[in-house]
């Protein structure tokens, strides 16, 4: 019982790792003994994201940028990725983009963008890792996959960003979808809905533009009913879970992370 939660020697890969949530999860696997694979679309960000969670947490953390809204950039990731290993324990889906434009204006490229990073990615990501998860997975050890959805997909948005709460909805039933197809491959699906935490994207919603520094986040999370936004901790915490052997009777679950917003 003592290795519940253990990470420890798995092979794990982060989209969307360089910042965020996806960087919080790829720190919470480095910390717990994990290799770790990072992506984003831009090089030189996900270069420097690697370098400070190996300084700042030990382990082996490997920088691959891809853009992740393409199928040649997918399969660019997968080819580099396979050139390092042999087999995949892990996959967190969590590479994604947002929107936001008031509901006459939107523009198509504003589905397209966000619907290509969010539901495409994830869906062709996992198919071309396939043989990789299977690789090492079996009855008693199954490789993990972990689709990051949002609040969004199963609320309605505060914000106007209107392709973004139906993208999330859809990679929670997707997450279902392949977890009944997966489930017999020894690979279990599961996801994770996240709420307010102190994040570029969620800067941006709230008048900061990006400003992380500056953003008043605990303003922010006084209008949580947990009173506060996420921590690293609070997202990492259920990644592990969901990628560890006390996560191996939960399949095809969408977890909320949000301090009560969903239920209150």
């Amino acid at each position: 019982m003592k290795d519940l939660f253990s990470v420890a020697g798995k092979v794990a890969i982060v989209t969307g790792g360089s910042r965020g949530i996806g960087e919080m999860i790829a720190a919470g696997y480095l910390s717990n003994g994990a290799k770790v694979y990072i992506s984003s679309r831009k090089a030189d960000v996900c270069d420097a994201t690697a370098a400070r969670l190996m300084e700042n947490y030990g382990g082996e953390c490997i920088s691959l940028p891809a853009d992740m809204s393409k199928i040649e950039g997918i399969e660019a990731f997968v080819e580099a990725f396979s050139q390092h290993e042999s087999h995949l324990d892990i996959l967190v889906n969590n590479a994604g983009v947002a929107w936001g434009a008031p509901l006459e204006e939107f523009p198509e490229i504003g589905w397209d963008k966000v619907m290509d990073t969010n539901v495409k990615g994830v869906f062709f990501l996992t198919q071309k890792l396939l043989p990789l998860l299977e690789a090492k997975s079996n009855h008693e050890t199954p490789s993990h996959i972990v689709n990051v959805g949002s609040i969004d997909g199963i609320k309605t948005p505060v914000f106007e960003n209107f392709s973004y709460g139906p993208s999330k909805s859809a990679v929670h039933h997707l997450t279902r979808v392949l977890a009944a197809h997966l489930i017999k491959r020894n690979i279990l699906v599961n996801g994770i809905a996240p709420g307010p935490f102190p994040t570029y994207m969620l800067s941006t919603g709230v008048g900061a533009g990006g400003d992380m520094e500056n953003t008043d986040w605990d303003a922010v999370g006084r209008g949580n009913p947990r009173g506060r936004v996420g921590t690293p901790e609070d997202i990492a915490g259920l990644a592990i879970f969901l990628s560890s052997r006390a996560c191996g009777f939960t399949v095809g679950d969408i977890i909320t992370c949000d301090g009560g917003v969903v239920v209150s």
